[in-house]
């Protein structure tokens, strides 16, 4: 099973992972999604909300932008990061992701490895 974190703002994918008022927690099998959650974050300070995820047992987190001290904080939670994803409603965010489809600029996962596609399951 895995739980994928969207940052959300005014109905859609935060483009500032650190300003987004809510987090949509999608917990999947199978590529298909199980359980969906509505969060609220902590205040948003210096690695509150990365450690706040790894305490909620996310292991993947889609956002439009982050800084890179947050994706470290993430990647050393086991947590990968997919960034640069468009600014749409979660719930097609999350599909075109399950789908393979979703467009990111980078995917930031958990290891070393550079050749692997944005699912990072191997």
């Amino acid at each position: 099973m895995k739980k994928i974190a969207i940052p959300v703002i005014d109905g859609k994918l935060s483009a500032h992972f650190g300003h987004a008022p809510f987090f949509y927690m999608y917990h999947t099998e199978n590529n298909k999604v199980v359980k969906e959650e509505m969060e609220t974050p902590p205040t948003h300070e210096f690695g509150v909300i990365p450690n706040w995820l790894a305490e909620k047992n996310v292991t993947d987190m889609i956002t439009g932008g982050i800084g890179p001290k947050a994706v470290e904080i993430l990647n050393t939670n086991n947590i990968n990061v997919f960034t640069g994803a468009p600014v749409d409603e979660p719930g097609k965010v999350i599909a075109d992701f399950l789908n393979g489809t979703l467009k990111t600029t980078a995917n930031m996962c958990n290891h070393d490895d550079d050749d692997h596609e944005h699912n990072c399951e191997h």
